[in-house]
């Protein structure tokens, strides 16, 4: 049991009979408020700023009886506590400036990762890593404010603070170090989040067996009857650290069958909100000429955003190689029965999944901190085309601030409280 807060010390003596140390471990006896003692365990004391939230803390490790347990809650309600709301020590070591913000949801995510990538990505921003990337920018976009709003200070002298070529130059290498910082983010998300793939085709092409050997389950049903898939089916798989998160949609076609449209009709639906689409299709029937046709009809936006593979399959019927083929949209041709080529299509998934790097996420990101990264992007973006037209420096200065307070929301220096009872309510309690 932890408890946090101001004068924790004066509780010691009431809680065991024991001079506690600060910050040493020590077998005592936890007494109720008569004396009699409710159980032996270790206790510690880490006085305030240095504990985990900047306050008093208190530490029982008692035995783990449900009716042991409930009597000291109560013998702590008793000397003043109260239950802790969720993620609310993580919030107080936000609030007494002990973790920024983004270290606070990295301890969420750290408790919550589900693969050993996502576990030393989450620490890695619980240590700073993605705190600091985000202060060194911001530091840069701090200094260039300094030079423009003093030149507007002094805007009745003629005194050049920053060569409007210099300032470009600035601008340019700044949205550069923006971009890739958002795209080192975007993959540190993809550890927490996952990425959506959404295998879609015609009736019986083999997209429930696919979902099948990528899961290592029986998870969709396979017959040789056209439509047996008529909702998705979604399954999540780990592959190299990404969680991906695999939907298996109803067979595209015409068909009067009303239930097998409203398939359908969900099958496009995932489609939609899908980070890849795994266009499946028969090597023993389907041709380029057919596949290009179902593309425009079906899925020519994420052809657009290149976001599409086609997966050749049954290929131990057909008697092609199995394997990635480098073309537009990507192929991979493999045998979802018999598993040729499926290390393959594992190796191109990661490979989409990771935005064509080698390298795993170095920090945790969330969405909220991509959405940032964005807009202080693209208020950058404007400033360096702004210098470039010789704009008012009023204009380039605001622009600058805007990108300045979406890198602060990231780590907590501008934040609302409607943002920060968002965040911490999805920890779980005790954090």
């Amino acid at each position: 049991m932890r408890v946090s807060g101001a004068g924790l010390a004066g509780w010691l003596a009431a809680l065991t009979d024991r001079n506690i140390q600060p910050r040493q471990a020590q077998h005592c006896r936890f007494r109720d408020t008569d004396g009699t003692v409710i159980d032996q365990g270790i206790l510690l004391f880490f006085p305030g700023p240095s504990s985990f939230t900047g306050e008093d803390v208190i530490e029982l490790q008692a035995h783990g009886s449900p009716v042991v347990l409930d009597m000291l809650v109560r013998r702590l309600l008793h000397l003043g506590a109260r239950p802790a709301r969720p993620g609310e020590f993580s919030e107080r070591a936000f609030l007494n400036g002990k973790l920024d913000l983004v270290q606070a949801e990295a301890v969420a995510d750290l408790v919550a990762a589900e693969s050993e990538a996502a576990a030393r990505a989450a620490q890695a921003s619980l240590q700073g890593e993605f705190s600091r990337r985000i202060s060194t920018i911001r530091d840069v976009l701090i200094a260039q404010r300094v030079l423009l709003e003093a030149g507007l200070d002094f805007s009745d002298q003629d005194i050049e603070l920053v060569a409007p070529a210099a300032l470009a130059e600035n601008l340019a290498a700044l949205c550069s170090s923006i971009a890739t910082l958002l795209a080192e983010a975007t993959q540190g998300s993809l550890l927490r989040e996952g990425f959506r793939v959404a295998i879609a085709g015609r009736p019986n092409v083999g997209k429930s067996s696919l979902m099948n050997a990528l899961t290592g389950q029986d998870a969709a049903i396979v017959t040789d009857i056209p439509g047996t898939t008529r909702d998705v089916i979604r399954e999540v798989v780990n592959i190299r650290g990404i969680p991906f998160h695999l939907f298996d949609t109803a067979g595209l076609r015409d068909s009067p069958e009303p239930v097998e449209r409203e398939g359908m009709r969900r099958a496009r639906a995932e489609l939609a909100r899908a980070d890849r689409v795994l266009l499946v299709v028969d090597s023993q029937i389907e041709g380029d000429t057919e596949t290009a046709v179902f593309i425009e009809q079906e899925l020519a936006a994420h052809a657009a955003r290149g976001h599409l593979s086609v997966i050749l399959n049954k290929i131990d019927l057909s008697g092609v190689a199995p394997g990635q083929r480098e073309r537009s949209p990507p192929l991979v041709a493999l045998s979802a029965i018999t598993g040729d080529g499926l290390d393959a299509l594992r190796n191109h998934l990661v490979e989409v999944a990771r935005g064509g790097s080698s390298s795993e996420g170095h920090f945790m990101a969330r969405r909220r901190h991509l959405a940032a990264l964005e807009a202080a992007l693209a208020s950058v973006r404007t400033a360096e085309r702004l210098a470039g037209e010789a704009a008012l420096p009023e204009l380039l200065a605001e622009e600058l601030r805007q990108a300045q307070r979406q890198l602060g929301g990231i780590t907590g220096e501008f934040s609302s409280d409607d943002l920060l009872g968002e965040i911490f309510a999805g920890f779980c309690i005790g954090k």
